[in-house]
């Protein structure tokens, strides 16, 4: 370690970002792969509820404290009718899935979606189709969801099993209309258009609910930020969220460069808010649109396998990454990032949640288990409500083959009056070294050092199995806190939760 290794900062309870809204620890549940069908529902399996859904499944689910999932789609839902999902399961047709090419039985639908969220603890975030359908098969699912009675759609509800409404009040117009795979592609214009009309509608049968209007798939789309500023030129008004997708991999093998990926992510919001707020500037409003950054994670282990997977079949293992302990440090990272942009960064879904790129591994009729990317989630949805904070950071940085002037460290802190407890969350980047940290905490006064958690290991690729869950955070973190002045060493390459509370 050089004596350059040296990193200080200066946290203040008054330098506030904006209150965390719980809902950036969002997930995503979509009809793909073993996501529903060998995930969250399989009938068969020991620890299968009354309606067949996987409480073993559902414990880990409430450990992360997931306060809302989007629904059924992701690609799948530009060519699904929703109404194929619901009325008794042996009339529910079995479909050609076309996004993913496989076979859809439609045993899970809305409103067993509905009841198995509700078990979860979480919201529902529905999408709703706008590539092969509508204005009219949306206000139909809103008033089927939503409308207490006496209407054909929510008497056939009523007539399915469920007096009540489910009061669903977040909306997705549409996936990834920009993308030229999405089957219903749109340009720029006829998206801005369906989409105002279609929110228009939806409101007018439902005005408390808010509505997501597709950005771009990604930002290496040839139409990015245009996708953007022309849907919200067009539906401004209608809409309260504008959404973002990114997903990242280490495909060069180059730990240094895919360890600063979220310093992409941080661009990418940053022109994404700004062409909002331009938009918002041409038209004299008073309304601002804040940002959904509704799928996000690691993506490229499994690109290989899908290549192989039979088409037409039932539920087949799609989008099974395997997860390794960098990953998880970019996932933490990227968490940070939204916590950076908690005044605008809204609501964020993990995709996906089970099995499908995601935290949480099951096997058919067998075990469930923890990815390494299930600890950073978890720490930061647990520990981080509460008030953004902006830590004033001098960071040592490094120079990679993508990326200069890359802080060694990432840091985000959460400050909770009414808990009484302040969380600093850290990653270290550095391959080799720890960085000692010296941080003046002296705003907290009263408050002492309740732990420092870590999640480290010697191995990049280290992953969990069924077998043996290799990467798991410790409690044995190097921290002390004397007259408010906090001084830690940060292990090389490590995920940091530092939690302070009032005494």
């Amino acid at each position: 370690m050089t004596d350059q290794l040296q990193a200080k900062m200066v946290l203040d309870k008054n330098y506030e970002i904006a209150k965390v809204d719980e809902r950036i620890y969002g997930s995503f549940i979509e009809h793909l792969g073993r996501a529903v069908y060998g995930g969250i529902y399989e009938p068969g399996h020991p620890q299968a509820d009354e309606q067949g859904f996987r409480k073993d499944v559902l414990e880990l689910v409430r450990e992360l404290r997931v306060p809302i999932v989007r629904y059924p789609g992701g690609n799948m839902v530009s060519a699904y009718n929703w109404e194929d999902g619901v009325g008794p399961e042996d009339e529910r047709p079995r479909r050609l899935e076309l996004a993913w090419r496989t076979i859809e039985t439609n045993e899970v639908g809305t409103n067993e979606f509905a009841d198995w969220a509700k078990k979860a603890g979480a919201d529902v975030m529905m999408a709703v189709n706008l590539g092969t359908r509508g204005i009219d098969a949306a206000r139909n699912l809103i008033e089927y969801t939503n409308h207490p009675g006496g209407t054909y759609w929510s008497e056939l509800r009523k007539s399915h099993g469920y007096d009540h409404p489910h009061n669903i009040k977040t909306w997705c117009l549409g996936n990834e209309m920009d993308g030229p795979w999405q089957v219903g592609h749109k340009t720029p214009y006829e998206y801005g258009r369906i989409a105002e009309e279609t929110g228009k509608a939806m409101k007018l049968v439902d005005p408390s609910i808010e509505l997501v209007a597709c950005g771009s798939s990604n930002t290496d789309m040839p139409t990015f930020p245009e996708y953007e500023a022309t849907t919200l030129d067009l539906a401004y008004e209608q809409v309260d969220f504008i959404s973002l997708h990114q997903y990242y991999g280490n495909r060069t093998n180059d730990p240094a460069s895919y360890l600063a990926k979220n310093m992409d992510m941080d661009h990418f919001i940053r022109t994404v808010r700004s062409t909002c707020d331009y938009i918002k500037a041409k038209k004299r409003s008073k309304k601002t649109i804040n940002l959904s950054f509704d799928e996000w994670n690691v993506w490229y282990h499994s690109n290989e396998a899908d290549k192989r997977i039979e088409p037409w079949t039932v539920a087949p293992p799609q989008l099974e990454d395997v997860y390794n302990f960098e990953d998880a440090l970019l996932v933490g990272s990227m968490l940070i990032t939204f916590l950076q942009h908690a005044d605008r960064v809204k609501m964020a879904c993990m995709a996906q949640l089970v099995n499908v790129i995601a935290p949480i591994m099951t096997e058919n009729n067998g075990k469930a288990w923890k990815q390494t990317i299930f600890y950073p989630y978890m720490h930061a949805s647990l520990f981080g409500r509460g008030v953004s904070l902006k830590p004033v950071l001098s960071s040592p940085k490094y120079d990679s083959k993508e990326f200069t002037d890359v802080p060694y460290l990432d840091c985000a802190a959460v400050y909770s009056e009414e808990n009484k407890e302040v969380t600093i969350f850290i990653v270290n980047k550095n391959l080799t070294d720890s960085i000692p940290l010296t941080a003046d905490l002296r705003s907290f006064e009263g408050y002492h050092l309740a732990e420092h958690l870590v999640l480290a290991h010697d191995d990049l690729k280290a992953v969990n199995t069924a077998v043996k869950e290799e990467v798991v955070p410790h409690s044995k973190g190097q921290s002390t806190l004397e007259e408010g002045i906090l001084k830690s060493n940060l292990e090389k390459t490590s995920w940091n939760v530092i939690r302070l509370k009032k005494s």
